[in-house]
């Protein structure tokens, strides 16, 4: 009886034990991601004793409020310079600093058959509103102006704009409607490894600089179990695969 009572005491330190060291922690990430990190946590979480809480935004916003002291564990940016600008400040672990992935643009329009050349449809000038996110926050709309001056179409296209905070509500302007065509990332319209519906134009690299999207631990987590363990399943083989079915490049 002795013997079982003991076997049970350490069963119940064990499970205590483990509970204690799981963690929940809270993550930002920057809204062209959204698809691709949903499905991440979830393969993460079925293998981790530790969960992930998920805010979803412009990288813009989020480093204000990391600024301000904002409890997020990790930072996913949709660029570099933000993260460059958090590591500059000391709000950041510049040693667990890695590049996720590389975004693609893409011109899409909400209904099919509109364009198949995106760069001659929109030097015909022949649509109503042409949305991009906002450059001032959103990496993707920076690269949206790059390929609107690169093909000399600045100027001419600049009447027809309208700016969603995020890459996330520009989406929504060309879903519903609001707008007829306009520049979003490639993950936002890839289902199961294609463009689901709509007509879409792939912008050549050539045309902006690379949207290389970097992580970072931020300092509030630098002991957290939980932030190191899923950083490294972000490096793993599985999360880069997944990452790719959005659209997504490797460095």
């Amino acid at each position: 009886m002795r013997f079982l009572n003991l076997v049970l005491g350490l069963i119940l330190c064990l499970f205590f034990s483990l509970s204690a060291s799981a963690e929940r922690i809270t993550i930002a990430v920057a809204s062209n991601f959204t698809a691709p990190m949903k499905s991440l946590v979830a393969a993460f979480e079925q293998t981790s004793k530790h969960k992930v809480r998920v805010a979803y935004g412009s990288s813009g916003k989020f480093y204000a409020q990391i600024k301000q002291g904002a409890p997020f564990a990790l930072f996913f940016s949709a660029d570099q310079a933000k993260v460059s600008a958090l590591i500059a400040q000391g709000l950041a672990d510049e040693k667990s600093r890695f590049t996720y992935a590389v975004g693609r643009l893409v011109l899409w329009s909400n209904r099919d058959n509109l364009f198949l050349d995106g760069q001659h449809f929109l030097a015909t000038d022949n649509y109503n509103k042409l949305a991009l996110a906002n450059p001032r926050l959103a990496p993707y709309g920076s690269a949206a102006l790059e390929v609107l001056s690169s093909l000399g179409l600045l100027q001419q296209s600049k009447a027809k704009w309208v700016q969603g905070e995020n890459i996330a509500q520009t989406y929504q302007f060309i879903h519903s409607g609001n707008a007829e065509l306009g520049f979003v990332a490639l993950s936002q319209v890839m289902r199961t490894g294609k463009v689901a519906h709509g007509s879409y134009w792939q912008v050549p690299s050539q045309l902006h600089q690379p949207i290389k999207q970097d992580a970072i631990v931020l300092n509030s987590a630098k002991n957290s179990a939980a932030a190191k363990a899923f950083i490294s399943f972000m490096h793993s083989k599985a999360a880069k695969q997944i990452i790719a079915q959005y659209g997504y490049e490797h460095v």
